[in-house]
């Protein structure tokens, strides 16, 4: 067995696919969850979204209850979870419960955006100003994992489980963060590659050791469209690029698009801006896919690939995890 240099994990938002429901998509990420351990990727993250149509992973800590429940050695977290959205003591009992029944595989990606829209925001009763309180939010959440009480009280479950927590962000703030507390830093890379290489340098030229991670590890993310034949993997791509600009666009406006429009729609102001999101994409066969991830380890200066794989249907996605371990010919050691 060959092994790459930069491990190899996933990010599963459960996409729910044009026709399908819910339940299809969390289905579908249970089979992703499986087919990734017996293909021996390290872990998989899953995205706290809300009010997003095709997004079914907003109650992120119970679908990785779900995926725990039915698979045995993949760890598994939230990649992340929008902090500000919650109390420090509610994620430190759900995750301290996930932890508990769960030893060993569970882990706390954590972020300081809404992770929603400002209607969705209202809806969830957030301060506007929560996202200010971030870092002082982030110690009151390790220290409950450790075990402290925090004005009085203390998490249970949770106390003692010391669940590892990951910094998530986009910007230098959450690099030079991520720094100072001594925790890993996952760069969202896949749809914000503004400041990727600038936020990593930042991140390795403060970090500070803690009693979490005594050297730095940086997480990058990136897109992944990948097919038998280079013709077939450019044109998964375009269907890729046209459904996330019906995504947005039609979110935006609260319809969808013939056709005709969709053609307009992408090589538009805004259809411009929404693929240049996806600068982090590589496409191609499995011989051609593993160089190019490689490079782009190399470009973000990462310890680990957190890896979309990007389809438009679910057995495309499934077959996508399957793809990209042929590419680096992983299996599980007997």
């Amino acid at each position: 067995m060959t092994t790459p240099e930069v491990p190899l994990s996933i990010l599963d938002l459960a996409i729910v696919g044009k026709g399908e429901s819910v339940t299809d998509a969390l289905a579908t990420s249970l089979a992703v969850a499986q087919a990734a351990e017996e293909r021996g990727y390290r872990r998989i993250w899953y995205a706290e979204h809300h009010n997003m149509a095709n997004i079914a992973s907003a109650a992120t800590s119970v679908l990785i209850a779900h995926i725990a429940a039915q698979t045995e050695r993949i760890l598994l977290g939230s990649g992340g979870i929008m902090l500000p959205n919650h109390s420090p003591l509610a994620i430190a009992e759900q995750f301290g419960t996930l932890a508990s029944l769960h030893p060993g595989r569970i882990e706390l990606g954590l972020g300081r955006a809404p992770g929603s829209d400002q209607a969705a925001s209202r809806a969830l009763r957030v301060d506007p100003m929560a996202s200010n309180s971030f870092p002082q939010d982030v110690r009151e959440l390790q220290a409950l994992l450790a075990g402290e009480s925090v004005g009085g009280v203390t998490a249970t479950p949770g106390a003692g489980t010391n669940v590892p927590l990951t910094i998530l962000g986009s910007s230098l703030f959450g690099a030079e963060l991520a720094a100072v507390f001594g925790l890993p830093y996952g760069f969202a890379s896949h749809f914000a590659p503004t400041h990727l290489q600038e936020a990593v340098a930042l991140y390795r030229s403060k970090f500070t050791p803690s009693e979490q991670l005594n050297e730095p590890h940086v997480y990058a993310a990136v897109n992944v469209v990948i097919g038998d034949t280079d013709e077939e993997a450019a044109e998964l791509f375009e269907q890729v690029k046209r459904q996330r600009v019906a995504s947005f666009l039609g979110r935006a406006s609260g319809r969808g698009f013939s056709s005709e429009e969709l053609d307009q729609l992408v090589v538009s102001g805004q259809g411009r801006q929404i693929i240049g999101m996806m600068q982090h994409t590589v496409v191609g066969t499995p011989a051609n896919v593993r160089p190019q991830l490689d490079e782009f380890a190399q470009f973000a200066n990462a310890d680990e690939l957190i890896v979309a794989h990007n389809a438009t249907t679910s057995d495309g996605r499934i077959r996508s995890v399957h793809l990209v371990a042929d590419a680096f010919q992983k299996s599980l050691t007997p």
